[in-house]
């Protein structure tokens, strides 16, 4: 028996309006978003447990916190032992680091940075130290590789620039360089360590779990990494300059954390780099209380420092392009 064609007309409506609603919908279209390095994925994977903002702002005031409380029980030992008369001339002088032991002192204040990461890291988030470094033999295959090309390329470069330079003249008594040579090391690893895990560990993770963008997670570290060495009273004219270069730094081992996934890459082009600038040719107004040689008395330190800023943004550049290429082949 056959059905009327206004009912036949109607099944067919009711069966297409069921089909349509059984039938999957076209995929909405998915934002796009910038696309970070699956090793820097798994890198920062541990700081998504507790990714609140408010628990990295306490973060970082921790680490301040934990940071000047270090610093003042050094001072407070140096009071105990040298007595109150001349403290303040001689906390003077281990801000410059322009003595052998005040340079040691100054560089015994970082161990604070690195145990407020590691207070913060572990009381707000829930995590250790190797989250912050990334894993173990990642760390130390990397960190080699930073030291090998920051020295072949800035030694090398920076001797083939010597007739080039500025004037210089000995700092430093060989034996005496000698003597605290192995202090030294230790004391620039746990300074540049302490400064990586707080802008390239502690920051870049908290703040790459929370925003896709490179813009929060490679560039505001590497803004604020300058910032903090943002020192007018040293630098004179050049210190927006060493802002400027500094920031750059960082940049350069924000991403190439992000590459790698951990932080021995950066962690040793920063030491090699702090190792030639503090321990071999000091520029700058202070730090070279190591230093072999320095700038030569009487010539012109902020027209001389200036050029040598320039040169130090070109060969980091240099030593980042050398980095990515080796990183593309292994």
């Amino acid at each position: 028996m056959k059905r009327p064609a206004r009912a036949r007309a109607g099944f067919a409506a009711c069966s297409g309006a069921v089909e349509t609603q059984l039938s999957p919908r076209p995929p909405r279209r998915q934002e796009r978003t910038p696309r970070m390095p699956p090793a820097f994925m798994a890198y920062i994977a541990p700081a998504r447990t507790y990714p609140q903002l408010w628990r990295m702002l306490l973060g970082l005031m921790l680490i301040l916190g934990i940071h000047f409380v270090w610093m003042a029980s050094i001072g407070l030992v140096l009071w105990l032992v040298a007595g109150r008369d001349g403290l303040g001339y001689r906390f003077a002088i281990i801000a410059q680091g322009a003595e052998p032991w005040a340079l040691m002192l100054l560089l015994a204040t970082f161990p604070g940075m690195a145990l407020g990461a590691w207070a913060a890291a572990r009381l707000l988030h829930g995590r250790g130290w190797r989250s912050l470094f990334g894993p173990p033999a990642t760390v130390a295959r990397d960190f080699g590789l930073g030291v090998g090309v920051m020295a072949l390329l800035g030694g090398g470069l920076g001797l083939l620039l010597l007739p080039l330079a500025p004037p210089l003249e000995a700092a430093t008594d060989p034996r005496i360089w000698l003597a605290f040579l192995p202090l030294a090391l230790i004391g620039i690893l746990v300074q540049t360590g302490a400064e990586e895990l707080v802008f390239r560990g502690y920051l870049q993770q908290q703040l790459a779990v929370r925003f896709a963008s490179p813009l929060a997670w490679l560039v505001l570290p590497s803004v604020l990494f300058g910032l903090a060495h943002y020192a007018p009273e040293e630098m004179g004219g050049n210190a927006w300059l060493v802002v400027v270069s500094t920031g750059i730094f960082g940049l350069i081992a924000a991403d190439l954390t992000a590459r790698t996934g951990s932080l021995g890459l950066a962690w040793g082009l920063h030491f090699a780099n702090n190792v030639l600038a503090i321990l071999v040719i000091s520029a700058m107004a202070g730090l070279d209380g190591l230093a072999l040689f320095r700038l030569a008395e009487g010539a012109d330190a902020a027209g001389s420092l200036r050029p040598l800023l320039l040169a130090d943004m070109v060969l980091m550049a240099l030593v980042w392009a050398a980095c990515v290429l080796w990183l593309r082949r292994r």
